[in-house]
């Protein structure tokens, strides 16, 4: 259960704490003080979407921290170990810091938290029914998940949608290779044979640049060959050479280098360039005796780089980008099945997926009708408790037999109504009162809460368009679900609030510079005075401080 929030900074809010407790709680207060701004705190520090304009005006970041106790919540325990986010007792602390600019931070016991990790471990701990609900429920995909959280229909909702991928993935390929036909196999005939046509060239990775560099070699050869002679012959050759040259100075420098020894240096200088330049004169001579004239393999080197730029120009590619425009051909047609796929093998596998998901979906369908018939049951109860005698109501579960798949199934989902004896079933949002549609409601989630295992419950105003006796009703049952569980309950009603365990009233305080929210926990005498002043008048008369105090017990 939820057991301390600490809010600073959020919408009016400057700073807040509020313990919470086992039960029934609830949250009283004028209109405008602020009572669903904790509600909706709760909800971001649970995952909702924020902006900046969460932030208090002038306030540079919002700060919103919750802590939760999960001793009785085995499966909060078990996705925080999962998520090596496990605290050092049962108590788990949430984080939600929002700038400014709308930056947003979250922490799961001080570890760091994206949004989805937030709702994931929210919706293991607290079931939000908001004071629009019932135009939700008008909506048929909220009846569909209203109908399948009551049906705890989560493995069989899984099972479902992985059979329906599977279908849809081969219906896909099914659909996409029985309409290619013709253009399909051109595509194919051409891609073989552009496949062939750079297969027969067979160019390696580099080659262009090879090719280019022998070619310049192979054009150049006589010349090449002629600066290598001549280099040849300058340096050993010739008389005289710079060989013999430098054989000469080093022969007078030893000499020399007798009577003074600091010519001993540039000697073994000159010594170590002599051995280079014989070296050097026997490289230029190996090279150019090595060099031969060779016609035919220029005008092949010539040709095989012709042919190669010449298919780079039809490919619109370079030269280089060859062997990579081949390998995409061959992926490509690897893709398209080298047009040799097997349709009726495919077709087959469709129709085995087809079943697979028709048999889960079936499944699914069955749960769904036994979970429809309980739930109408309870809330066509709960209807005659909220003064609609007579009124009925009814969930109609239709299983398309055809071939509409839907991740979610092949179920139709109406919620259908009888708001009057004698009338007929119509649909949810064809009920005309708008007070109706609120009792309907608010019997449809009282139902539902009490199938909902989480250990928090938050009711925020669905007890609107209602009074009298049946808020009266509407309290206990609210008190009934706090019993072993705890319930947030904010409420305009006396009839509700007095039913609570405990009681926030909420605050607007007015300040020189500014508005800010406040909460207090009310004692007996306190509860008496925000329950008469429910009740209603410009004054709290004895009358109906009186009424309170019969009210509150």
């Amino acid at each position: 259960m939820l057991t301390h929030i600490h809010i600073r900074n959020f919408a009016i809010i400057d700073a807040l704490e509020v313990e919470l407790h086992q039960g029934m709680t609830a949250l009283t207060g004028e209109t405008g003080a602020g009572k669903s701004i904790l509600l909706d705190a709760i909800g971001l520090v649970l995952g909702d979407k924020a902006d900046s304009s969460s932030v208090r005006h002038g306030a540079d970041k919002a700060e919103i921290t919750l802590s939760v106790d999960i001793t009785q919540t085995p499966s909060a325990r078990v996705w925080l170990e999962a998520q090596d986010m496990e605290g050092a007792d049962d108590t788990c602390i949430l984080r939600r810091v929002i700038s400014a600019q709308g930056k947003s931070r979250a922490w799961i016991n001080g570890s760091p938290a994206n949004l989805t990790q937030l709702r994931e471990l929210g919706e293991q701990l607290v079931d939000i029914h908001g004071q629009h609900e019932h135009q939700s429920l008008m909506k048929k995909d909220a009846q569909r998940q209203m109908l399948d959280a009551f049906a705890d229909n989560d493995v069989l909702l899984d099972t479902t949608r992985r059979a329906w991928q599977s279908w849809k993935k081969l219906h896909e390929r099914v659909t996409q290779l029985t309409s290619q036909n013709q253009q399909h196999q051109e595509r194919i005939d051409l891609l073989r044979f552009q496949s062939q046509e750079l297969e027969t060239l067979a160019m390696h990775a580099g080659e262009p640049d090879q090719l280019d560099e022998e070619l310049n070699r192979l054009a150049n050869e006589e010349q090449l060959r002629a600066t290598a002679a001549q280099g040849y012959a300058q340096l050993y050759d010739d008389e005289p050479s710079l060989y013999s040259a430098l054989g000469r100075l080093i022969h007078d420098l030893t000499q020399q280098a007798r009577v003074d020894a600091q010519l001993e240096a540039p000697l073994e200088l000159l010594t170590s360039a002599q051995i280079q330049v014989q070296e050097a004169a026997a490289q230029l001579r190996d090279y150019a005796d090595g060099l031969e004239l060779d016609p035919a393999r220029l005008q092949w080197v010539e040709n095989r780089i012709a042919d190669i730029r010449s298919l780079a120009r039809k490919y619109r590619t370079n030269p280089q980008d060859l062997p990579t425009r081949l390998a995409s051909i061959q992926q490509e047609l690897d893709q398209l099945g080298g047009g040799d796929y097997d349709l009726d093998a495919l077709e087959q596998q469709l129709q085995d997926a087809a079943d697979t998901y028709r048999h889960h979906a079936q499944t699914l369908s069955e749960a769904r009708q036994h979970a429809a018939a309980q739930l109408s049951a309870g809330v066509t109860q709960a209807m005659q408790q909220l003064g609609m005698q007579g009124g009925k109501f009814a969930i109609q579960v239709t299983l398309d037999n055809g071939n509409h798949f839907q991740a979610t199934g092949m179920d139709s989902i109406d919620f259908t109504v009888s708001a009057n004896p004698g009338q007929p079933l119509k649909p949810l949002m064809k009920v005309a009162s708008g007070g109706e549609l609120s009792r309907i409601s608010l019997a449809i989630q009282m139902i539902a809460a009490q199938k909902v295992t989480l250990p928090a419950l938050i009711f925020d105003e669905v007890d609107t368009g209602i009074g009298g006796g049946i808020a009266e009703v509407v309290g206990k049952q609210l008190r009934a679900l706090g019993i072993n569980r705890q319930v947030l309950c904010v409420t305009h009603l006396p009839q509700v609030a007095s039913q609570a365990h405990q009681h926030y009233k909420v605050t607007k305080i007015k300040g020189a510079a500014h508005t800010s929210t406040g909460i207090v926990h009310l004692t007996q005498a306190q509860r008496v005075e925000e329950v008469a002043r429910m009740i209603g008048g410009v004054e709290i008369t004895p009358a109906t401080r009186a009424l309170a105090e019969e009210m509150l017990g």
